[in-house]
């Protein structure tokens, strides 16, 4: 140790005793401390406190003579998990844990609020990694002997000594998942960057935005033995494995390929192979470029770990941008500084469109991972079209290798392997390859790395006598004839034949979509007589908004409890009460209030179970009395039916020890906001990290989308999809001995599964048959159809649609009144929509947020509905931009009317409505 050295450990020590117990280091410092001396320590701890026995420890530092201690205690440091201590001492640098002060006021001062509402067995998974191991046992113990209270004063005091810059916001997120009111206390940096950085998606929708699920990296891929990341990537090169060397091989040839592989094999390893080998064969004073493209931000950023985990040893420069950092970085300075640039795919749509990209001739290597999405307006289609658009057109720039990655490639709607072949070949086109790569030499190695698990059909029975059902339906028919009453007040106005409510069973998704396109329609209904207008339109609005309540109810009821689908109508009536609630809502809910006693009965009612419930309880209690160490995902189609099960778990004493754990996607619905990012992330690390999470219960985003812990039992739950679908979701099981259950009382649903099975069988067919193709009559081909699509995207037109100059007005969507004039519409940075003078006040009024907070640009302070006496139509938010107070509103909250022919259109997105949008300008509120 260096004289200066110590004197920066001296005049430092007061960051130290702050963080550093001292008894989690003492065992790595026996070679320096005398045995009276760690005796002491302990002491001190015990008699004075912490503070006291790290002023004590630092003190006999200080004092030693001998060489290497000091290295000794930042080694210490390393192995006993003080990662910020040991950073900050490393570089002499405290800003980070000098940041975390005014959140450790902050907690200090909220700590009897804290005490007496968190009990921190809850959220302790979500903040274990802020905390040492030892801690996290040691608050255990402390709930286990003297209750959640003391466990709370003991987790704050570890809190408050926490080196971990992130440790406020991972309490956050810990506290929203509970759904914790004390989460409204705990402000986290207004300036600290978030991955939910964009507003809800119910208020403000941001244009030119799209997110797909899709699969994500495994680690345990990139190695001989299966282990987290920060294993992984510090051990020594990793010998790749033989059918892994045949995946890449044509691509290591230069040559544009599909790689076509099972979810769990380790593709994106494949990946760095072929990306390490593109970027070594350029000769001295030329260098490659790579771009690997990740469909969604946790992908984004697992991936962009392990590029830089892998390719830093080697001197490469690898740097990533995602939507939420891209306001505040040049995306041609991180493109042209870097070899590798890790991006989410509309980052290069963007920059393609705004010319900051000037072409694709850029990189030399293109990576697509989840490349089966390159159809449509996916951004990998688009960024593909400029790819063909410049071959096509004899430019002599030189264009990327371009490679592709998925588990599935897809047959689309193929009734045969001609048809499947044909499919496979427009995806080939799209992505320009002349190669689909498969492991066709090497399969019984690959059969030892990814094992299929075995697929079960389990038809089950539905309820014989289903009196919920027959006391909702009856609500239904009732409300359907309100509905149609009102038809009579048409005259000779025509509804086509939508006031025909026939054929259309309650309780189905089929349902459900006719209740959404009549909707639609009653939107733009125009009378001469606008407050009749007005009337009959809010009237058939709520008729309509009640029975997808009841259709939804229903479908719960069907898959779940009676007692669940019970409860979520008892919830949709109390928030009715507490809006506009007038004379038409009082009729619906006295109805229903009727009813309740009956449907209260009925809920209760052990002759009522669903046997569904019951085979699948008996599914479950097998497996894990055939296995205990069993770990499973539970598919489901509805977010509804995702809380509903996870209760009946939680409540049935036969499973309660499978602690269920919910996932769920981000796009809010009509009934809820979804799942934040983060959420996302604690939920998964938590079933990744923690044994006594058994059970994973998910929507469609976890099917091929999120990389999960090994699974060896994976149950649909009267869930299907697509053949890519089923090979992603039972992909899932990747444990040695692995099953696939699929339960449903629906003989079709087993049917289409069947049927997948099937395509699954002719998309393999088919890749042997392309495969077994002379690569020049391939080549063909693909060219043949590149030059026909690229003829059907000419004679579309590339030009932007036809902007629509005229004035218009917004309607509210659900009673029609006047909102504003399109010409009073203001555009904030090309995403967010707002409007200009006094007028518009008068027909918004607000309510302060039930989160305020601030979010990018915004910061959040009141949520805007229609103004109209009974409507309370939710318009948007009111918002804090810079030193103005606006309105933000959704343009799916509006019906848009023509002023000239009274025409009416609803719009879903701002992108598709093509009107004049005129900038917004401080100037102009200044006056």
């Amino acid at each position: 140790m260096t004289a200066e050295e110590r004197r920066n450990l001296h005049a430092f020590r007061d960051y130290v005793t702050r963080i550093l117990d001292p008894t989690h280091v003492l065992s790595y410092m026996a070679p320096w401390l005398r045995e009276d001396e760690v005796q002491y320590v302990q002491a001190e701890k015990n008699n004075k406190g912490v503070t006291e026995a790290a002023t004590l420890f630092l003190k006999f530092l200080l004092g030693l003579q001998e060489e290497g201690w000091f290295r000794g205690f930042l080694d210490a440091l390393h192995h006993a998990g003080y990662s910020g201590l040991y950073e900050a001492i490393e570089n002499w640098d405290f800003h980070k844990i000098e940041k975390l002060e005014e959140h450790r006021l902050l907690l200090r001062r909220l700590q009897p609020e804290f005490k007496t509402r968190i009990n921190p067995n809850d959220i302790l998974p979500e903040i274990s990694e802020c905390l040492i191991n030892q801690e996290c046992e040691e608050i255990r113990q402390v709930c286990s002997n003297k209750g959640p209270m003391a466990g709370a004063e003991k987790l704050i005091e570890c809190l408050l000594r926490s080196d971990k810059e992130n440790w406020p916001k991972h309490l956050k997120l810990a506290l929203e998942k509970e759904e914790s009111n004390f989460s409204e206390l705990w402000i986290v940096e207004k300036g600290a960057k978030e991955e939910t950085k964009e507003l809800e998606d119910e208020e403000v929708e941001t244009s030119d935005i799209q997110i797909f699920y899709k699969e994500e990296p495994e680690c345990q891929n990139l190695s001989q033995n299966a282990c987290p990341p920060s294993v992984a990537h510090t051990q020594s090169p990793i010998k790749p494995r033989n059918y892994q060397l045949e995946l890449a091989g044509p691509a290591l040839e230069g040559k544009n390929t599909i790689i076509c592989a099972p979810t769990g094999c380790g593709k994106t390893f494949v990946a760095l192979l072929i990306c390490e080998h593109h970027l070594q064969k350029f000769p001295q004073g030329q260098k490659g470029k790579v771009v690997f493209f990740a469909n969604q931000l946790p992908v984004y950023e697992q991936q962009k770990n392990v590029f830089l985990k892998h390719f830093e040893r080697y001197g490469y420069k690898i740097a990533g941008i995602s939507g939420a950092m891209v306001e505040n970085i040049s995306v041609e300075q991180i493109v042209e500084n870097n070899d590798i640039i890790i991006l989410t795919p509309q980052i290069l749509v963007n920059g393609l469109k705004n010319r900051t990209i000037p072409s694709l001739s850029v990189f030399t290597l293109m990576i697509f991972d989840e490349c089966h999405n390159t159809s449509k307006r996916h951004p990998y289609n688009v960024i593909m079209f400029h790819y063909l658009d410049q071959k096509l057109g004899g430019s002599s720039d030189p264009l990327p290798q371009v490679i592709g990655l998925t588990a599935s490639v897809g047959v689309g709607d193929a009734k045969n392997t001609t048809e499947a072949m044909e499919y496979i070949c427009k995806l080939c086109a799209s992505l320009d390859t002349s190669v689909l790569a498969t492991v066709r030499d090497n399969v019984e190695e690959l059969k030892e790395i990814v094992y299929k698990p075995q697929k079960f059909f389990r038809k089950v029975k539905s309820r014989t006598n289903n009196r919920f059902k027959s006391v909702i339906s009856e609500l239904m028919r009732e409300t359907e004839s309100l509905a149609k009453s009102v038809f009579g007040e048409l005259g000779t106005v025509s509804l086509e034949t939508l006031s025909q409510i026939q054929n259309r069973d309650f309780g189905t998704q089929r349902y459900e979509q006719w209740i959404m396109t009549f909707q639609k329609k009653c939107s733009v209904l125009r009378l001469q007589d606008k407050d009749k207008e007005s009337r009959i339109c809010r009237a058939l609005f709520l008729y309509t908004s009640h029975l997808r309540i009841l259709n939804d109810a229903l479908i719960i009821n069907e898959h779940a409890r009676t007692k669940d689908a019970l409860e979520y109508l008892k919830g949709f009536f109390n928030n009715v009460r507490t809006a506009g609630f007038d004379e038409i809502e009082q009729g619906l809910t006295r109805r229903f209030e009727e009813r309740l006693q009956e449907l209260e009965s009925i809920s209760v009612d052990p002759s009522n179970e669903n046997p569904k419930l019951k085979d699948l309880c008996f599914i479950l209690q097998e497996e894990y009395h055939l296995n205990p160490e069993t770990r499973t995902i539970l598919f489901v189609k509805t977010r509804g039916l995702v809380d509903a099960l996870k209760k009946w778990i939680e409540e049935n004493s036969k499973l309660t020890f499978l602690k269920p754990e919910i996932l769920t996607g981000r796009g809010k619905t009509t009934k809820d906001r979804g799942m934040t990012l983060p959420a996302q992330k604690c939920v998964l690390d938590a079933f990744r990290a923690h044994g006594e999470k058994k059970i994973l219960i998910a929507t469609s985003v976890a099917d091929e989308g999120i990389d999960i812990a090994q699974c060896n039992l994976v149950i649909l739950y009267e869930y299907v999809g697509n053949v890519i679908r089923m090979i992603q979701t039972r992909g899932r099981g990747r444990a040695r001995g692995s099953k696939c259950f699929l339960v449903t009382s629906n003989a079709d649903v087993i049917e289409k599964e069947k049927i997948n099975l099937y395509k699954e069988k002719m998309m393999n067919d088919s890749i042997l048959s392309l495969q077994e193709w002379d690569e020049k009559a391939f080549k063909k081909k693909i060219h043949q159809i590149q030059i026909h699509e690229k003829f059907i995207r000419d004679s579309q037109g590339k030009a932007e649609p036809k902007l629509d100059k005229k004035n218009k007005k917004l309607l509210c969507r659900k009673c029609k009144a006047f909102a504003c004039h399109t010409a009073d519409i203001r555009v904030i940075e090309e995403s967010h929509y707002t409007v200009v003078g006094d007028a518009f006040k008068e027909c918004f009024v607000t309510k302060l947020h039930p989160k305020p907070k601030s979010v990018g640009i915004f910061e959040k302070k009141a949520k805007v509905f229609c103004a109209r006496q009974n409507c309370s139509h939710d318009w948007g938010i009111h918002v804090k931009y810079k030193t103005f107070e606006i309105p933000i509103i959704k343009i799916e909250s509006f019906v848009v009317e023509d002023i000239a022919t009274g025409e009416q259109r609803l719009y879903a997105k701002w992108r598709d409505f093509h009107f004049e949008k005129l900038p917004f300008d401080p100037a102009e509120m200044s006056k």
